[in-house]
């Protein structure tokens, strides 16, 4: 079985770099990229292995529901995939970026902290044990943005985890009200008994959720600690906070929660688009008055994540799939967009749009993936960001939601233009710049080219014949809710 596995490694390469790492970082770096290699390979061959199967570990002699168990389905290995590819690309770039700072061996153990959280919330298939999973990354997420030891860093480290708390007592809270109605805390478990109990213990536990991991993913109007906490960061670190953190805490945790679990309320599903939609429209605003480069793509991620939750909320089977397609193209080229603003920051010591300037010659690569991330994002084909929206527009026009529709098309529009800004002010301005301060590493080129080369490879997902192998087994686990507690508690 490999889950385990999954936490296990980042887990014990975090004791590891503690243990035997000195005033230098080399065997911090070497333990951490061999362990997300390791973590890699082992989430791509469990995604691939697994299909329309589900895989069942149970940590001890006891079995379910008397023991703590690890699920392995097409969803969680989907979402393991995502996860490792950006961490192993994120530890690409942080070489010699996070060399800038002091003590850098401490981010690597942070680092792979952070892994294993995330890891864990996806293997979990008992919700207490997700909780705590969510727990270690978030320990580990705000001592990383607070790493460059800033004011205001410290600051945007302190918001973080204090609404981190909140939205952590309210999740708290639910699984509490659940344990004392279900008496049990395995997920499956939960999900069969609820189907005993009074509608009003599913929609009360819901509406505490969908506040909880609310916060978590960051959705209007649960969106204030993200643009100080994801500006602030290091730039690595805000690719793993924006293109990986808050879908796994919280938009991960809301499909498994609300899909397997609950059902799919359909009072939560229009919430789901109502929140959605204002995300898409609202942030898309905000980020339009932005100068401040990771700010603006702070606020693009809030917008971005409304695509997601809109999608989630059409709740037909095409709908779905778009969401699937957008948490992934999401991940790729929002990672990739804060790698770029690394780099024109490290080189040129600002991120003010306005004191950029021309950058074709200076950071040719930096330059040109900035431009392809930027048109994936924005929804231009042929890049992968333009299929999944696509895919949930029309999803919604099939489904008879046409203002929803709109407002998706609306927020694309808006998203062409706050990154038309991005690129003539930032890339291509009149200024042209022909020195920079510290040269951008090949490390941090690699990990630029590696997720703009995914930024169009990425669409064959959806291309018939691959399709039915990569996305549809996540789309069914999604959409069955019977077939997840079926295949865990009625092997």
């Amino acid at each position: 079985m490999i889950l385990p596995f999954l936490i296990i490694i980042p887990l014990l390469a975090a004791f590891l770099i503690t243990l035997i790492s000195g005033e230098k970082d080399n065997w911090a770096i070497v333990l951490s990229v061999l362990a997300e290699m390791s973590l890699l390979t082992l989430a791509l061959f469990s995604f691939f292995t697994t299909g329309n199967d589900t895989f069942i570990y149970e940590m001890s002699g006891w079995k379910i529901p008397l023991t703590i168990c690890l699920v392995q389905d097409a969803l969680s290995g989907f979402m393991l995939v995502i996860v490792n590819l950006i961490a192993l690309t994120s530890l690409m770039f942080s070489i010699s970026y996070i060399r800038q700072y002091s003590s850098p061996w401490k981010y690597y153990a942070l680092f792979m902290l952070l892994i294993t959280g995330m890891n864990g919330v996806i293997a979990t298939g008992d919700i207490f044990n997700l909780f705590v999973f969510m727990e270690i990354a978030l320990f580990a997420a705000y001592a990383l943005v607070a790493f460059g030891a800033k004011a205001e860093e410290y600051e945007a480290a302190f918001k973080y985890a204090v609404m981190g708390s909140i939205s952590s007592t309210l999740i708290l809270l639910g699984i509490g009200i659940l344990y004392a109605s279900t008496s049990t805390l395995t997920m499956a478990n939960i999900a069969a008994e609820l189907q005993t109990k009074s509608p009003q213990v599913t929609h009360w536990v819901a509406a505490v959720f969908m506040v909880g991991f609310g916060l978590k993913s960051a959705v209007m109007p649960f969106h204030a600690w993200l643009p100080d906490a994801h500006s602030s960061a290091p730039a690595p670190i805000s690719s793993m906070l924006s293109g990986v953190l808050i879908k796994a805490l919280g938009i991960y945790a809301i499909i498994r929660i609300f899909f397997n679990i609950f059902g799919a309320p359909p009072v939560f599903l229009t919430i789901f688009m109502v929140l959605g939609s204002i995300s898409i429209i609202i942030a898309s605003y905000l980020a339009l008055g932005q100068w401040d480069l990771k700010r603006l793509l702070a606020y693009s991620s809030i917008s971005q994540i409304g695509f997601i939750l809109l999608g989630l909320g059409i709740g037909t089977k095409l709908a779905i799939l778009g969401a699937v397609f957008h948490i992934l193209n999401h991940a790729i080229f929002k990672s990739l967009l804060f790698y770029n603003a690394g780099a024109v920051e490290m080189a040129l010591g600002t991120r003010d749009l306005r004191k950029m300037g021309n950058l074709r010659g200076a950071l040719p690569v930096t330059t040109s993936t900035s431009m392809i991330a930027s048109l994936s994002v924005a929804g231009l084909p042929p890049f992968n960001g333009f299929f999944s929206k696509l895919i949930i527009i029309i999803a919604a026009v099939q489904s008879q939601h046409i203002a929803y529709a709109i407002i998706a098309v609306i927020g694309s529009l808006l998203t062409l233009a706050y990154f038309m800004k991005v690129q003539r002010y930032g890339f291509h301005g009149e200024t042209v710049v022909s020195e920079i301060k510290k040269p951008v590493s090949l490390g941090m080129k690699s990990a630029m080219i590696i997720l703009a080369v995914l930024c169009v490879v990425a669409s064959i997902l959806i291309i018939p014949g691959i399709r039915e192998i990569t996305m549809d087994p996540v789309v069914s686990v999604i959409m069955s809710k019977t077939g997840y507690v079926q295949s865990v508690i009625g092997r």
